[in-house]
């Protein structure tokens, strides 16, 4: 079941690509059904909070009609940054797994570690899975900025 998720995550990652934003995609899922899927929209509605996991979190809440995600998984192409991990703290998501690193603002285990942060109040378990091709969409899409600029 998890690799259908990673795969859905994948797809929305390159999603992003194509249309110009940074290559990340993220699924949220609850008993091993699909409750979300988004992918970075930044450019696209101008608004820098536009984060995939900002806006699956948000569709996800909304559809099961909670406020909290009590049980709910998190699959990210990208290690979340500071928002988006304090987001999934603030939403009570169970758990949250990525596949590529963010060595400039990764705050789950490559700059910060924020989920083991103890003054916050709720408790968020993770895993990275290494993907190499999220890492590869990570280094085209910034490799073709380079070329751009």
């Amino acid at each position: 079941m998890q690799s259908q998720f990673i795969e859905m995550c994948l797809l929305r990652a390159k999603e992003a690509f194509e249309r110009g934003e940074v290559p990340v995609g993220c699924v949220v899922a609850k008993d091993g059904k699909l409750l979300a899927k988004a992918r970075n929209r930044v450019e696209e509605l101008k608004d820098p909070c536009a984060h995939a996991e900002m806006l699956a979190l948000k569709e996800a809440s909304q559809r099961l009609g909670e406020k909290y995600l009590y049980g709910c998984e998190v699959y990210v192409s990208l290690e979340p940054c500071p928002m988006c991990t304090y987001a999934m703290v603030l939403y009570r998501v169970k758990r949250v797994v990525f596949f590529a690193l963010d060595e400039r603002c990764g705050a789950v285990m490559s700059r910060f570690n924020l989920l083991e942060e103890p003054s916050f109040n709720h408790r968020v378990s993770w895993e990275y899975i290494p993907v190499e091709s999220a890492k590869e969409l990570l280094r085209d899409f910034f490799k073709r900025l380079r070329w751009k600029g």
